[in-house]
């Protein structure tokens, strides 16, 4: 099945989930696999009260189809989560040598314009859905690709939730929300994450959950870590502050 909107075609693949596809850019000849999933209260989501929208960007070398323990929390918080698959079979491997920060640019770069085209092409196909105030999650590199669109200050980004991303600066800029949920087992390069001082002036907030391994921030990591992420974005969401945050 395929849809023509524009310059975007959208083939579905019924693999996985009913709400997997693959949506072709067709400015960069490139196919982008994602999963969608629905808001429990779809019902009350239309053109007139439009429900909010995440996107969730995977971490390097791990399927998108593996943070659904977030998707279905974002869910039942009313959200249209949008998973992401950045990496292609085709793509070059992401450097681990020299200055990353330089080294890895191209692909944070690739991988923020991905997110803005797919804000762009579902935007037209779901009007029911705000994406003018969108929601970036990302984990490790997906972090870093969803720091890397803060920083060019678009106007649509509402909040970036960042779950133990390395190496690419958060925006210091009181415009957005931002959360950075830590693990403890690699620190982030330095200048990524904001200071006490920044956190205070620009009203972000930075929490390390103890015990918590980077790579086990997925579905196959340990229940209580799940538990523990979902706890912490189900309450920043709701309105807690940074410092009740980083006492729950």
């Amino acid at each position: 099945m395929k849809y023509l909107k524009g310059s975007a075609i959208l083939i579905v693949c019924w693999v996985n989930s009913l709400n997997a596809e693959t949506i072709y850019d067709e400015v960069r000849n490139r196919t982008i696999p994602i999963e969608i999933t629905f808001p429990k209260n779809i019902e009350t989501c239309s053109t007139q009260s439009k429900c909010p929208v995440a996107f969730l960007s995977a971490g390097y070398g791990v399927s998108h189809l593996k943070y659904t323990f977030l998707s279905k929390q974002l869910n039942k918080l009313g959200y249209f989560v949008v998973a992401i698959g950045h990496e292609l079979p085709s793509d070059p491997a992401l450097s681990v040598s020299g200055d990353l920060y330089k080294t890895r640019s191209k692909n944070w770069s690739r991988g923020a314009k991905t997110l803005d085209f797919l804000k762009g092409s579902l935007s037209i196909r779901f009007n029911e859905y705000d994406f003018e105030k969108l929601t970036l999650i990302g984990h490790s590199n997906g972090g870093d690709i969803s720091a890397w669109l803060g920083n060019e200050n678009k106007s649509y980004i509402q909040r970036i939730i960042t779950l133990d991303h390395r190496r690419v600066p958060l925006p210091r800029n009181s415009d957005f929300q931002i959360l950075s949920i830590r693990a403890s087992d690699f620190p982030a390069d330095k200048g990524v994450l904001p200071t006490e001082v920044e956190q205070e002036k620009y009203g972000s907030c930075v929490v390390k959950v103890p015990r918590a391994k980077h790579n086990d921030i997925a579905d196959f990591g340990p229940v209580w870590l799940k538990e523990k992420i979902n706890v912490l974005i189900n309450s920043y969401l709701n309105g807690l502050s940074c410092s009740e945050l980083k006492k729950a």
